[in-house]
Formats: structure tokens, sequence, C-alpha cells
């Protein structure tokens, strides 16, 4: 990135392949409000597309070479292909090129304050949650977040003040294009081994994005990987957790009377500060609540003001999100593709009082599943049920040769099927009245849980 900062002062036209993107849309929505000129391809129409040619960007469906002429700067998404026409036109040019991880890099060096949210677990709710808490306590933040966010119709704002909030994600050091000013470190786990390989090579990985920071860290003070990352790092570092040396503490934790959230005591130096109650599942998001809260106070938000706005905060999308009740059955949805995600997700849905929780889980890649293939049957275990679909290779060939069928071997009673309409309509046929259905994954399981509800 280094003599690339200029790049976006002196491009007034800019380019996007792959522009419907979830990735991309907030960056071109943000360049679009600073005074950019944006245009776009994409292969497919949709809500995205839609929206995008509203704010006024010029949209084309198709791409060809032609869609470039007048651009100053061309960006594409890490899911083109390398023989993609635009792309092999773009790079056979003279106009600058480059991919939306760094794109996003020169994004954060606009802003004055950015905080950029990373961690193995939790990152998209926490950054959520911070841009919600920020615009209900009167800011007006700009934000990336990796999924999207009900109240601001999508996964991304352009605010106007000098405020970014951007969720940072680890996966082949991405996040180390970023400026933050304060990094928040929620956790660091084993994941995306295909290409750190040890848990070592993670934690160096997080550390290195730690250093990053221009003002302060945000730590997760019970995580002992995470206290490792955050050694030596050059700027204050800020903790957050159960434990009562950590700067922001949560005491008296006790789940709410509904079941749906908890309630604790936001304690800071040993000092009281206020009553926090969450309003979204699982215990998990005390921690993502007690993160967002520090981040916010360092903002300027009050305590109170930070705790007004996580009870009023209702998840993001694909984050234990229930879709909707059919035959007396609920069904929700969730992101969770690792064992410790899919683990809490199933122990938030247990403590909901419904008669049996089915798992309904789409595994994400070879790589994971047959490296973590013990642990995945472990949590997937806790559910009463437990159907899965095929693995979604996404961007891997199976060299590792592990089946869906390897992970089911594993896991009593499951049962697994390559299609999602055999599933379903072996869960709608199986469920009782009173069941809870949850579908796990990042890839496209959540096209299992709406046929259900059909």
């Amino acid at each position: 990135m280094e003599n690339r900062n200029d790049l976006l002062s002196g491009s007034k036209r800019i380019h996007f392949i792959g522009i419907g993107g979830s990735g991309m849309f907030p960056l071109a929505q943000i360049l679009l409000a600073h005074g950019h000129c944006i245009s776009g391809s994409d292969n497919n129409p949709g809500e995205t597309i839609d929206l995008e040619r509203e704010l006024g960007m010029k949209v084309t469906i198709g791409q060809k070479p032609e869609n470039l002429r007048g651009a100053e700067l061309i960006v594409y998404s890490a899911a083109i292909l390398p023989d993609n026409p635009e792309l092999l036109a773009a790079r056979a040019g003279s106009v600058p090129v480059l991919e939306r991880s760094e794109l996003f890099g020169l994004v954060s060096r606009e802003y004055e304050e950015c905080i950029a949210v990373c961690g193995t677990h939790g990152k998209t709710t926490t950054t959520a949650l911070l841009t919600h808490i920020l615009l209900a306590a009167g800011k007006d933040p700009s934000a990336v977040i990796g999924g999207r966010l009900p109240e601001i119709g999508g996964n991304g704002r352009a605010g106007k003040s000098d405020l970014f909030v951007c969720e940072a994600c680890e996966y082949v050091d991405t996040f180390l294009h970023l400026s933050p000013s304060v990094a928040v470190v929620l956790n660091v786990d084993a994941d995306h081994l295909e290409y750190f390989g040890t848990i070592e090579n993670i934690i160096h990985s997080f550390h290195r994005f730690a250093c990053l920071a221009r003002n302060s860290v945000i730590a997760n003070g019970d995580d002992a990987n995470t206290r490792k990352a955050i050694e030596d790092v050059p700027v204050p570092v800020i903790t957050f957790g159960y434990g009562s040396g950590n700067d922001y503490a949560a005491a008296n934790v006790r789940r709410r009377a509904d079941g749906i959230g908890y309630r604790y005591d936001l304690m800071h130096g040993g000092v009281r500060l206020t009553e926090v109650e969450t309003g979204i599942p699982g215990e998990h998001n005390v921690l993502n609540s007690l993160a967002a809260i520090a981040a916010a106070m360092q903002a300027g938000v009050s305590a109170e003001e930070a705790a007004a706005g996580v009870k009023t905060f209702r998840g993001a999308h694909r984050r234990f999100e229930v879709l909707g009740t059919k035959n007396g059955v609920t069904i929700a949805d969730d992101y969770a593709h690792h064992p410790r995600e899919i683990e809490v997700t199933l122990r938030a849905a247990k403590e909901l009082g419904f008669k049996h929780i089915w798992a309904v889980h789409q595994p994400f890649t070879y790589s994971r599943t047959a490296m973590l293939l013990d642990d995945f049957a472990r949590v997937l275990s806790l559910a009463d049920h437990v159907v899965l679909s095929e693995i979604m290779g996404s961007r891997e060939y199976n060299t590792y040769n592990v089946y869906a069928a390897d992970l089911a071997a594993k896991i009593p009673g499951c049962v697994w099927f390559p299609a999602f309409e055999e599933i379903a309509r072996y869960v709608m046929e199986h469920a009782e009245e009173g069941d809870l259905v949850v579908t796990l994954g990042c890839g496209d399981v959540y096209k299992c849980a709406y046929r259900m509800l059909s």
C-alpha cells in the first residue's frame, strides 16, 4: 500500500468490478458521499444493484471491457475470477487497479477516528452493535459491517462525521491494510488454518494488526490468545471481560426473565457505572456488548447512552435471526461456521425453552471441516437433532477427501442430504410443535430455512 495513499484524492471516477457484493457496496456508498463518481458492473441484478442505481451510481449488468471507459481507478472484489474480461482489461491498461481490501485500507485513512473491530468470532455483531450505539447516541458514523444491520438498510452507511466503524477480517491478513485509530480485539482462535498454518501464526497476525492502532487497543482480557496478541503494542491497552482486573468488566451477570438476553453491572476501574441489558440471545453477547461499550465510550459516548443502545439492539442479519414460525416450529438462521461459534449459538438456543433444538449445518470449506472435524462433531451434538448438507467448498477443491458423511458418522443420530429441498422436507416432517430449527453456516444454508417456511 506504500505510495498509494493519494490514489483516492487523485481519482474522481472509480469503477467497481463486482459492485453488487456485500463488501463492495458500502465502500462505493462512502466514496459516492465523498464526491467521487461511481460506476460498476455485476453479473446479477438484485436489491443492492437497485439501491446503487437509486443513489446515482452507474451500474451495468454484464462484465465487459468497455465498462471501464473513463475510470481513473478500478477496484475488484476478491470473488472476481482471474479470467474476468473486465479484470483482464483493467490489468492490461494504465489505470491503477486495487483489490477491495486495498481500497478498504485507503478509505480507513480518510477518517480521523477509525474504530476497527477484529476477532475470530463476534466481529459482525459487535461492529453492528457499536454502530447502533453511536447512532442512538446522536453520532453520525460511517460504517462497514460484515452483515446487514436492518436499521440502516444494509451493511454500511456514509455518515457526515469524521468517525468510521468497520469490521476487520483476518482472512489472508486483509485487515493489515486498515489504518485504525482504535483496534478492538474480541478473541483469537484457530481458524483459516489452510492459510495461517498454526495458532501461533494467527496470534502474530493479530499482533501486527493491534500494532497498527494509532490511539489505543481494546482487547478481551479474559482470552489467553488475545493477551499474547497484544503484548508490547505501542499504544495504551484497554481490557474488557468478566475478570475484575479488566478495565471494563461485567459483574452480577444474570439472565433476563424472558430468557432472551442478560443483565449485568458495568464496572470500570472497580466502580459501577450503570446496568446493561442485552436484547439478543446468548451469554457470549455480554462480552460483545462490553467491547462495543468500551469502544463507544472512547468515541465520547456516556455509559448511560451506551447501555441504552445495547438495550435496543436486536441483532444483525443472520446472527441468530428468527425468520418465522410454521406449524408451531420456529425457524432461525445463524452465520456460525466455526465450532466455537456453533457452540455458543446452540447453547444460547438451549436457554430459550424450546422443546427440541434442531441444528441444520452446512459445513464451509473442506480445509476447515477436515482440520476441525472432531470439534464440529462435539459442538453439533449439543443439539437434539442434527442434519447436514454436503460441504460447501467455496474457494477450495476437495484435496482433503472429506465429506459430510464423515462428520455425520461422528454425531449420534445425525443424517445428511445433498439438497436443501430434501433437508427442508425431512426437518418439517419430523420437527414437532414447540421445536426450534437453526440453520448454521456462512454459505447459502439460509435458503434452506426459507424453504422450511414456504
